[in-house]
């Protein structure tokens, strides 16, 4: 006998969400000064709508979003979460209050005894339902989700004994023991967010996790190998982009079938354009004749001009990109102007609104 199709998953009893989406995200600028970096359009929607999509295909009905920085534009695009098959609440944070801090100051709306925590801008193909099992089979205080990096250098090292139970919280070092780094997901027990001191800047990483170790509680890590990416910076952000367009982490928020290329509502792409790589192009986007744009993605009414080269780059709202023009691993601000025959490589960030004039900016010599 065949089986039949297998419905989505009954609700999470027990657990919750808290999304913490405060931060003024710095490292993405120019595009984090109009919206919250889990605003950015990512595969062609918000990239919280991504995570938020993940967390109701995992059963959690309840989230709550810590806010901050424009916090009033997150209301506005999810409402009650409704539309996700969410119920939604949002409590403002008026001062910085540390990645612990900002948990404490929404616990007045918990409920429920397991409270799942997200940072706001890591994109990943976890199994909540697994990384809740684990805490539940463990009697965890918190659980932490664990990723092996290739250099762990860059981030603080989180050990494990032979039963997963976390032994230390170490630091940035030059010869790091382990490779595994926190993930910046968890699992708290609501007893323990309520033990957090209000009101004041709190660290997990450097005062609650290694407080909770010194008393003996039980912090349990939950190592998983599948897809994870810190969206801090515009690579990662084209690069997790790209990814999602493309299906390597599949999204049920993905508005279009994966593919090499998301082309938005309204937008143009000559015959004889190449949009490839995961590229996103947004509504009433504009690619001319000629132009190849791969691996980027050009916000709402962006326009590149014939046979120019867009590469890994992210192009704003309103953006104009010039012909001839040859663009790498560049981030253009909404509204900006790129002249023609300009060439802007390597990390380049330029401003929104910024005119810079046909030939104004070149890193190599005018071709003849």
């Amino acid at each position: 006998m065949t089986a039949g199709p297998v419905g989505p998953p009954g609700p999470l009893r027990d657990a919750e969400a808290v999304v913490l989406v405060g931060g003024q995200g710095v490292r993405l600028r120019p595009l984090t000064l109009s919206a919250p970096k889990p605003m950015l359009p990512t595969a062609g929607v918000p990239f919280l709508s991504h995570l938020l999509a993940r967390i109701r295909a995992a059963g959690i009905e309840h989230v709550v979003l810590g806010t901050s920085y424009k916090a009033e534009v997150f209301a506005e695009h999810f409402g009650d979460g409704s539309a996700f098959g969410l119920e939604l609440e949002y409590v403002v944070e008026d001062e910085p209050l540390d990645t612990a801090g900002a948990i404490r100051n929404v616990s007045h709306l918990l409920r429920e005894r397991d409270v799942l925590v997200f940072n706001g801008d890591i994109l990943s193909g976890l199994d909540l339902r697994s990384l809740v099992d684990t805490h539940r089979s463990s009697a965890a205080e918190v659980t932490l989700h664990l990723v092996k990096v290739d250099d762990p250098r860059q981030f603080g090292c989180v050990p494990t004994d032979a039963d997963g139970r976390v032994t230390a919280f170490l630091e940035k070092t030059e010869d790091p023991p382990v490779d595994q780094i926190n993930a910046g997901c968890y699992v708290f027990r609501r007893s323990v967010i309520e033990d957090i001191p209000a009101g004041r800047r709190v660290s997990v990483e450097r005062e609650t996790f290694p407080g909770l170790l010194a008393d003996g509680k039980r912090l349990q890590g939950h190592v998983d190998s599948s897809y994870w990416l810190d969206m801090g910076t515009p690579a990662a952000y084209v690069r997790g982009s790209a990814d999602l367009v493309r299906g390597e982490l599949p999204s049920v928020a993905l508005p279009g079938r994966p593919g090499e290329a998301l082309v938005l509502q309204g937008a143009r792409v000559a015959e004889d354009a190449v949009v490839d790589g995961g590229s996103t192009v947004g509504a009433d986007a504009v690619v001319e004749a000629g132009a190849h744009v791969t691996g980027s993605m050009l916000f709402d009414g962006a326009h590149v001009g014939a046979d120019s080269e867009v590469r890994g780059c992210v192009i704003g709202a309103g953006a104009r990109i010039g012909s001839g023009v040859t663009l790498r691993g560049a981030v253009v601000g909404d509204g900006a102007v790129v002249g023609d025959g300009c060439e802007l490589l390597d990390g380049v960030r330029v401003w929104p609104s910024v005119e810079i004039p046909a030939g104004g900016v070149r890193f190599s010599a005018d071709r003849r």
